[in-house]
């Protein structure tokens, strides 16, 4: 595989400010972009001998040498490629561009863009051009009315990851403004605040018949985020069915999908308008709406691929180092192994995603996908759909054949073929030599 306009690739850790250009260059680009270390530019793995200890130096590194500050937007991990250890940079577009290396300033020699391949120097005319664009209205610079703010509940959820907030926690959150008071970020994190989560169930399908309303809120964001995630474990039931050969257990939402929606509900917000984040269960799918639209010059599609542009990102940060959030731009792809692209909807003003309820071998009492007039009231993904048609081609066809044919890793393919069992579409009869059987549902 070799360099795109959004991969990069390093066979070792470059001296400073070389690694920091690349990374300024993807900031600065609108669909931000991936460095790998240990991969030289023909593509071949080299490999890295000390992973640990080039992250913490790649982390520091990005940390200090550029502005403004990317922390926030960028993932450091390490992944194994040809058994060999590879370092992973994902680096999101950022917001308030022109980002810059710290030593040179926002200058020609300071602020790069990916052009192609390259990093390549940003004419000054384009640096004063973004500057004068730059988002001023974001969270982090937005003055907190409350300046009696205390912190005990988010310390206590870094405790609980092992994680020690000291002294100087909220310049290292950045949960302050130049001015050094508190910013709107260190409202919402506080033990109290004015912030509250809605909470609502319906009997039926539309809004007339409440039966339930709650607030989770009044708190740090952390804390409404567990007692959302909470709540929703408790109504997101199993339903079994049994058929001739097995019992087939499925929840009402799909755990990964439902967890991953409520995250991105919460941390990419907009909280300039005051409008928190809503979440409404109906007797036929529940309803995840968050304030604000898609960034500037970011397209649906680039938002379906999983590319990466943080609204808020010390909450980003926050949600991260918490291990509530993972990889950057991971969050939308995770739904759509579990639901299709039209369980979102964009509004000029807000993001809303509907998930239809699993109920008694059907999703939300509809129709999904049919193949060979065998397999109905089954709600099925895209993908699904098409590892499907492979094995009624070829009920012998083996799990790497299928990564092969439909060009994604093997892992992926296992969490496919598990969800049709689950859902009693598919049965394994036999083992190596076995072959694939589809149940008539």
């Amino acid at each position: 595989m070799s360099e795109t306009n959004r991969i990069e690739y390093k066979q070792e850790l470059t001296k400073e400010l070389e690694l920091e250009k690349e990374v300024v260059a993807f900031l600065n680009y609108k669909e931000g972009g991936i460095v790998y270390i240990g991969i030289d530019k023909y593509g071949m793995t080299c490999g890295v001998t000390d992973a640990d200890g080039d992250m913490l130096k790649i982390k520091d590194r990005l940390k200090n040498n550029i502005l403004p500050s990317c922390l926030g937007l960028f993932d450091v991990v390490s992944e194994q490629r040809d058994h060999k250890n590879v370092i992973k940079i994902v680096v999101a577009s950022g917001a308030e561009k022109p980002y810059y290396i710290k030593k040179y300033g926002m200058s020609e020699k300071g602020c790069f863009i990916r052009t192609g391949t390259a990093a390549e120097p940003m004419p000054q005319k384009m640096i004063d051009d973004l500057f004068a664009r730059r988002t001023r209205n974001s969270i982090g610079k937005i003055r907190s009315n409350r300046q009696d703010l205390t912190f005990e509940q988010l310390k206590i959820y870094y405790n609980g990851q092992g994680k020690t907030l000291n002294q100087h926690f909220a310049t290292n959150l950045e949960l302050l403004t130049r001015d050094g008071e508190y910013n709107y970020v260190a409202y919402l994190m506080a033990d109290e605040n004015g912030n509250s989560i809605k909470f609502a169930k319906y009997d039926g399908t539309t809004r007339v018949n409440l039966i339930e309303n709650k607030e989770f809120g009044y708190c740090s964001l952390v804390k409404a985020t567990y007692s959302i995630l909470d709540k929703l474990e408790v109504e997101n039931i199993t339903h079994t069915k049994i058929t001739s050969k097995q019992r087939i257990n499925q929840q009402t939402w799909d755990t990964t999908a439902l967890r991953e929606a409520v995250l991105n509900a919460f941390v990419h917000n907009d909280y300039t308008t005051e409008i928190p984040p809503k979440f409404e269960i109906f007797d036929d799918r529940i309803e995840i709406t968050s304030a604000g639209l898609l960034p500037d010059g970011y397209t649906e599609e680039e938002f379906f691929e999983g590319i990466s542009a943080p609204r808020n990102k010390e909450l980003m940060r926050i949600y991260r180092d918490l291990e509530l959030v993972e990889q950057l731009g991971s969050g939308v792809p995770r739904i759509l192994e579990a639901y299709d692209k039209s369980c979102f909807r964009f509004f000029p003003n807000f993001i809303r995603m509907t998930f239809p309820k699993f109920v008694g071998g059907q999703v939300g009492g509809q129709v999904g996908g049919q193949v060979g007039g065998q397999v109905n009231k089954i709600f099925l993904t895209e993908r699904q759909k098409e590892v499907l048609d492979m094995i009624k081609e070829n009920p012998a066809i083996s799990r790497s054949q299928l990564s092969s044919k439909l060009g994604v890793n093997e892992s992926a393919i296992q969490k496919h073929i598990d969800a049709l069992k689950q859902k009693g579409v598919i049965e394994r009869e036999g083992e190596t030599t076995g072959y694939w059987k589809i149940l008539n549902v």
